[in-house]
């Protein structure tokens, strides 16, 4: 199998000083990083997924703004694809599928943020489309969600979306047994 890794949306403003920061960002990138330096020296393929969010004044990811900007921990490099998304989806509007296609990729490690948004969306559709996945859940992060009056921490959220993609939608996995 030929693999790609997709890295989505660890962007400035999700971290601490960004406009939309996200629990457990730095540890999640951190892990990112070190799949970004394994895929680096073994040759894999590497996309980097960026979120720019339409209209004149969007809560974070506004367009040409520094918190829309991918994270220098995981900074691309100029032979790296890097896709500029506006929806959850990284492969709703985008050529992300096409570009994969033409390297011959089938299976994907995906990391990044949010878990219960772009990082489910993608994976979903990346399930649907035929891509065998593996997802390092340790280099992904939620936020908080609140609902009907109940808040929901971080970590329930994460951990409800992980057990809903763990096993029709991917292979969960650390990043110490992903590397």
């Amino acid at each position: 199998m030929t693999n790609a890794l997709i890295l989505i949306d660890i962007q400035n403003d999700y971290f601490p000083t960004g406009r939309w920061p996200v629990d457990g960002m730095e540890a999640a990138a951190t892990n990112a990083a070190r799949l970004l330096a394994r895929a680096r020296t073994t040759g894999q393929m590497v996309v980097h997924i960026r979120h720019e969010i339409p209209g004149d004044s969007p809560p974070f990811f506004a367009s040409g703004s520094s918190g829309a900007e991918i994270h220098p921990l995981v900074a691309p490099q100029a032979n790296e694809l890097s896709i500029l998304k506006h929806t959850p989806n990284s492969f709703h509007q985008t050529d992300l599928h096409e570009q994969l296609q033409k390297q011959g990729v089938n299976s994907l490690t995906l990391c990044g943020a949010m878990s219960q948004m772009c990082i489910d969306a993608t994976t979903r559709a990346a399930a649907d489309l035929g891509y065998a996945n593996t997802l390092a859940h340790d280099a992904c992060a939620a936020r908080a969600l609140d609902f009907n009056g109940t808040t929901v921490p971080a970590a329930q959220v994460h951990a409800a979306f992980m057990a809903a993609l763990s096993g029709r939608y991917a292979r969960l996995v650390t990043t110490d047994e992903a590397l």
